[in-house]
């Protein structure tokens, strides 16, 4: 359950995610972790887990829900209080469900919880806010024991079907309500605040705990002014090809001398923390990812939004944004394609390992030379796997076998790559 003001919500369902879980429900010999950049949702998707086995008739006794970061539970931050607390919640026989939130509060966790899944009967889900905890030290320590499931704030079409789950408007005018989600936010939170300022609000309060939980207490920064000025200029510029030398340059034009090494410490902060997310660039003739420029995309819009307070949209870099964070929501993999000396938006591979070729833009029907333009990369791949090239047009030209799409429909008909 959400708790607003005291008024217990039902939760939203979000499918998409439940769906990749459901068939591990009743595992013990695999942990479950769920990541996500913090407030993206983990906590209650949990909940939504422990509802569901609830109402499969599993008994309440049969469930132990901890959350670390709850008021009660701050102090269990070793794994003898961990273990003792779990202990207390023990009463019943058979197969038990362990749900701990924000497990990376424990030091050492690791050992203790693949002791429960060692003893068996022990089916156990983990939330954590950052992959250098989860990722890299479970990767290490419980290889083949856990799958993780990644978790992003709300897709379009999420944040349309949970608007009206909790009977708040959605306009009718999908154009209108893509600005709204794209200026707003998809963290699920701001569902329930109405003005875009309180928004943006709650998104500035969310970069100040990411920074002081899972930035600041993990790496080692001098100057907070200097991981700002890195901060700022590559949420400032997602979307756009770049690369380490390039923001070096950039900022020392500024005025602002940082060394190659710090800038790039600091970006590996920010995608340990799961604010940003590298897309490599791939050349399909050598079939190689290419070393050096990358484009870095955001987990939510709203990171930049928060930090801009004009409502000024560059459709380019915010559209191909909401592609490829969908795209990972399907668990595909996502890369920029060099054909030559044309450039694909996005080569994506899903976990079939079929490949979809995909270029984004606000409208190609301004002009014949937009649409040449959007449509010519394709023309060039000559494999039989997927071509999209996908728009906000609601007209829609048929050219070359390959599929020109909506993006609104395509991703609230839950159409994959």
């Amino acid at each position: 359950m959400l708790i607003l003001k005291e008024v217990v919500v039902k939760l939203y369902r979000r499918e998409n995610y439940l769906r990749k879980i459901r068939g591990f429900y009743h595992a013990d010999d695999i942990i479950k972790v769920i990541t996500g950049v913090r407030r993206c949702g983990k906590s209650s998707l949990m909940q939504t887990i422990s509802e569901e086995l609830r109402e499969s008739g599993v008994k309440e006794e049969n469930i132990i829900y901890l959350d670390l970061d709850k008021r009660g539970n701050k102090s269990i931050t070793t794994v003898e209080a961990l273990e003792k607390r779990i202990y207390e919640l023990t009463t019943a026989k058979g197969l038990k469900y362990l749900f701990v939130d924000e497990i990376q509060n424990v030091k050492d966790f690791e050992i203790l919880i693949n002791g429960y899944r060692t003893d068996g009967d022990w089916s156990i889900f983990l939330t954590g806010s950052n992959s250098y905890l989860l990722s890299g030290e479970l990767m290490t320590k419980l290889t083949g024991r856990y799958l993780e499931f990644e978790m992003f704030p709300l897709s379009f079409d999420e944040y349309e079907d949970m608007k009206a789950f909790y009977n708040k408007p959605v306009d009718p005018n999908s154009i209108q309500e893509l600005k709204n989600y794209i200026l707003g936010s998809g963290f699920p939170r701001t569902i329930f605040l109405d003005d875009t300022a309180d928004k943006r609000t709650y998104v500035q309060g969310v970069i100040k705990e990411i920074f002081e939980k899972d930035i600041r207490k993990r790496v080692k920064i001098r100057k907070k002014e200097t991981f700002e000025l890195v901060r700022q200029y590559i949420i400032n510029n997602f979307g756009a090809t770049t690369s380490i030398n390039n923001i070096c340059e950039e900022l020392k034009k500024g005025g602002n001398s940082i060394s190659k090494a710090t800038i790039s410490r600091y970006i590996k902060a920010l995608v340990d923390a799961k604010i940003l997310y590298v897309c490599d660039r791939f050349d399909m003739k050598s079939k190689k990812m290419l070393s050096g420029e990358k484009k870095y995309y955001l987990s939510d819009l709203g990171f930049y939004y928060a930090d801009n307070t004009n409502n000024e949209i560059n459709y380019g870099p915010v559209l191909e944004n909401i592609v490829f964070t969908y795209a990972k929501s399907k668990d595909c993999s996502v890369s920029v394609g060099r054909i030559g000396k044309l450039e694909c938006d996005f080569i994506t591979r899903n976990r079939e390992q079929n490949y979809a070729y995909i270029q984004v833009a606000y409208t190609i029907l301004a002009s014949k030379e937009t649409e040449d333009r959007e449509y010519r990369p394709l023309e060039t791949i000559t494999d039989n796997y997927p071509r999209y090239v996908i728009t906000t047009d609601l007209l829609f030209q048929r050219r070359s076998g390959i599929s020109h799409v909506n993006l609104m429909d395509f991703m609230k008909e839950g159409n994959e790559f």
